[in-house]
């Protein structure tokens, strides 16, 4: 079959003794969570009390070790990290709610979309303002005459004319389509992204140390040329490894395919596949709306928010998994009316290599 395996010791070849040092710090300082959570599942009601109160020291000492290790990276950006403390509390409300495990899967993609939305304003708008420009907006208000209205937006149009959408499948379709709406609504041209579609997926059967990572270019969609000198986009809610996003682009890599730029958006990120991204691809930038400290040893991230493919799209089954377009079709109407051109780009995308 017509695939591409990269391995976890492979990925791990990329860190520095320093990186290693630092993940093994992590480590230990999150064990103390651990810790407590025997403690808070176990104990008596006076035992789990003290236990949740000594919580909040241990994240706060695990956040700002966090915060002194990616101040050293310059390819790596957290929001919490770089943005006012003002705004923090929206962002850390909105990752409580991914977590939470009673959120249901229609609560779960409207938080989806609000984290994307920030995260979008973190990656291009702050880095323009106060760079605007003045929009028009025709209002349903006729009396005493047709009424008109103007706002001043981010002129994004620098930063995102070149982009192209890159779609590592399931849980990352719908951030893409996200992404790609943002900037058809920011851009002064209702400019939609491109999308490039691959299908690639995590050896489940394996641990975190030797996991490998499994592109299958039979059933991938995407035109190479299309992605030379190209502003490359990978969003995906979660960032544990970074094994899926370091496969893909080294195989275009491999290809002679060199981007102007390779951004990757996430809702939470581990420290470790952040580390290895930006060490792996050079002038790779990950962004994030959170960095969590640790992986498990099935490379679930800690304390992470789950399976988000599933918790977006529902499960699939092994034996009947679905493809994008039935993924699509699975949102519904709501969502697909929402991002109906990006539906439209998808569709075409898949539909023309399917032709060719």
């Amino acid at each position: 079959m017509n695939k591409v395996i990269l391995h976890a010791t492979d990925l791990d070849g990329y860190l520095t003794e320093s990186d290693k040092l630092s993940l093994d710090k992590a480590q230990l300082m999150y064990e103390e969570a651990i810790d407590l959570f025997k403690k808070i599942d176990g104990g008596d009601a006076d035992g789990i009390r003290k236990a949740k109160s000594a919580l909040t020291p241990v994240f706060e000492r695990v956040g700002r070790y966090l915060k002194e290790v990616v101040a050293k990276e310059q390819g790596i950006h957290v929001y919490s990290f770089e943005t006012p403390q003002v705004q923090h509390g929206a962002a850390s409300r909105l990752i409580a709610k991914l977590r939470d495990p009673r959120t249901s899967q229609s609560e779960f993609l409207y938080y989806v979309q609000r984290a994307y939305e920030l995260l979008f304003a973190h990656v291009y708008g702050d880095k323009v303002l106060p760079r605007k420009r003045s929009i028009v907006t025709q209002t349903p208000v006729t009396f005493p005459v047709r009424n008109y209205a103007i706002h001043k937006i981010p002129n994004v149009d620098e930063l995102i004319k070149n982009s192209v959408m890159c779609v590592m499948l399931r849980g990352a379709l719908l951030p893409s389509m996200i992404i790609s709406k943002e900037i058809q609504e920011y851009s002064s041209d209702g400019y939609v992204t491109p999308f490039a579609l691959f299908r690639i997926k995590r050896d489940d059967t394996k641990v975190e140390r030797n996991m490998d990572y499994l592109l299958d270019l039979d059933r991938s969609f995407f035109d190479i040329s299309q992605l030379e000198g190209k502003d490359l986009i990978f969003a995906d809610p979660m960032n544990a490894t970074g094994g899926s996003l370091v496969t893909i682009v080294k195989y275009l890599q491999s290809q002679g395919v060199k981007p102007k730029s390779i951004r990757f958006i996430t809702v939470i990120s581990a420290l470790k596949g952040a580390l290895r991204v930006v060490r792996a691809i050079e002038g790779a930038e990950v962004y994030t709306l959170w960095m969590d400290p640790v992986l498990n040893e099935k490379a679930y991230i800690l304390p992470g928010l789950g399976d988000a493919g599933d918790r977006l799209n529902g499960k699939d089954t092994e034996d009947n998994p679905r493809n994008m377009l039935q993924l699509m079709a699975d949102y519904g109407t709501t969502i697909t009316d929402l991002y109906r051109d990006q539906v439209r780009e998808i569709e075409a995308t898949v539909l023309g290599r399917n032709g060719s």
